[in-house]
């Protein structure tokens, strides 16, 4: 009985720790390329045209403290809020602490992921030195069409003042 437990549990952590992938991972890899695309490339340098392609048409953004927006509203939030004054720049900066990605699959295919993650927000000002404004937990949900990957569902919450 008592190996029979044992057993049972080995297979139980087994699975546990199996469930998110390593960083050495090309899954890994492949999603925090994206995670890049849309943070470095659009919210920090404003380089909408990375952003072609990566929103999914169906796209759902969850706020904890702006409430829920869709695609059209997260590009053109960007666009007037984000990217619009160099004065006041917004900077995003993803943080170590916490980045995981955990495989989704349909009858053994592979047809998206869960990216979770800490991010942390700053302001760029001429002649200042970059000041953190929050910090964030995050989860993405990312799937694949035609071998592109597509950012449907994003949650951001638990923001807190640094």
């Amino acid at each position: 009985m008592k190996y029979k437990i044992f057993f049972l549990l080995s297979i139980l952590v087994s699975t546990i720790s199996n469930a998110q992938v390593s960083e050495e991972t090309d899954l890994y890899q492949e999603i925090l390329k994206m995670d890049q695309l849309i943070f470095e490339d659009g919210f920090n340098n404003c380089k909408f045209d990375s952003l072609e392609g990566i929103m999914h048409k169906d796209m759902v953004f969850y706020h904890d403290k702006g409430g829920i927006s869709y695609e059209e509203d997260f590009m053109r939030t960007m666009e007037e809020n984000i990217c619009s004054s160099p004065n006041r720049k917004p900077i995003r900066k993803l943080t170590d602490q916490g980045f995981k990605v955990f495989p989704l699959y349909n009858n053994g295919v592979l047809y998206g992921a869960i990216q979770e993650g800490i991010h942390e927000f700053f302001i760029k000002e001429p002649n200042k030195e970059m000041y953190k404004t929050n910090i964030a937990r995050f989860n993405h949900t990312w799937v694949l069409e035609n071998k592109q990957w597509k950012l449907k569902v994003i949650l951001s919450y638990d923001h807190q003042d640094p």
